[in-house]
């Protein structure tokens, strides 16, 4: 199952996406996406869409984080959903202020 496990530091009110370039951007087969994030501070809003899906808008990423450390399910809620052949992964983080946000993204192929 592919993984990528990501920090990104935020600087104020420039958005990233730390999925781009992934090699899994585009999901190449149907799967289960399992997202799990976490900030260093309570200001920190991510937007998540799979495809033409939106997940996520502009919602509250769980703060009390530490910087460098991968959350876990037990500490962070996980967001699961479907994501077609092709879709593209897309997540947006954005701070008022400096922040680092870490997390994962497991992309589990549907076997049928």
């Amino acid at each position: 199952m592919p993984r990528l496990n990501f920090t990104t530091v935020l600087a104020a009110n420039v958005p990233q996406n730390p999925l781009t370039g992934w090699q899994y951007e585009y999901v190449p087969w149907p799967a289960k996406v399992v997202i799990c994030t976490r900030s260093t501070t309570a200001n920190t809003k991510q937007t998540l869409s799979a495809g033409s899906t939106q997940l996520i808008e502009s919602s509250p990423v769980p703060a009390g984080g530490t910087a460098g450390q991968t959350p876990t399910p037990f500490n962070s809620p996980v967001i699961e959903e479907y994501a077609a052949a092709g879709d593209r992964l897309k997540m947006t983080l954005v701070d008022t202020g400096a922040a680092t946000v870490d997390g994962f993204v497991d992309v589990q192929p549907i076997l049928g």
